[in-house]
């Protein structure tokens, strides 16, 4: 199992005035994607990067950026993000009328699609265009700032979306971001998460080794 899973750190923990070389760091210590965090200062309470930033610290790595969009409107925006380097684009269905028009948005510009899931969110929300994306990011902490305790109660929606996917045989990945740490990346992995996202674990524990902290996810 272990072997399948990747890390996407989330750039949200990393030194701002350094930002381009953090990302450079994560990819030599062995990142699987880099996890950007947009948030607006509308859907969730905290203001964090936009598609300029992106843009410019895309040429400090090849990996896959992992961009999720905390915002509200969305496709106004989507063009912008896809252009700045974006490889997978998230969004949430509440902060968009139509999610299937914005699923085939992000498509136009040949962007893998990811729907995202806040603790309270149901799945019944995205079940009918799952047939149509590559990943579902579910939320183990109310979105809008790094470093809060990770929330058990979504491993149930978690569970149940690994046994919906492995009966339609659908290709989607089963990302998990918020609080993940070195005592609970084994539950939500044998709970069916494939791509874990951290910031502080990665960025603070072990005086900030990128590397051991980024194996110490993958194989514990």
């Amino acid at each position: 199992m272990a072997t399948s899973v990747k890390i996407s750190p989330s750039i949200l923990a990393c030194d701002f005035s350094k930002i381009g070389k953090e990302v450079e760091a994560l990819e030599k210590a062995g990142a699987d994607y880099i996890h950007v965090d947009v948030m607006d200062g509308h859907f969730v309470p905290n203001l964090t990067i936009g598609p300029d930033v992106i843009k410019k610290i895309r040429p400090f790595s090849k990996k896959i950026f992992d961009v999720h969009l905390m915002i509200s409107p969305v496709d106004k925006y989507i063009e912008q993000f896809a252009n700045a380097g974006a490889d997978i684009i998230t969004f949430h269905p509440e902060a968009t009328p139509d999610s299937g028009e914005t699923i085939k948005l992000i498509k136009k510009f040949n962007k893998k699609v990811g729907l995202s899931l806040k603790p309270k969110s149901e799945i019944e929300i995205i079940k009918k265009h799952l047939d149509k994306i590559d990943l579902i990011l579910i939320m183990s902490v109310e979105p809008g700032f790094g470093g809060q305790k990770f929330m058990p109660e979504v491993l149930p929606k978690l569970k149940e979306l690994k046994k919906i996917i492995d009966k339609e045989k659908y290709k989607i990945d089963l990302e998990i971001d918020g609080g993940i740490n070195f005592q609970n990346s084994k539950t939500v992995k044998d709970a069916g998460a494939n791509i874990l996202v951290s910031g502080s674990t990665i960025f603070k524990e072990n005086n900030g080794d990128l590397k051991k902290n980024i194996n110490l996810l993958r194989e514990k």
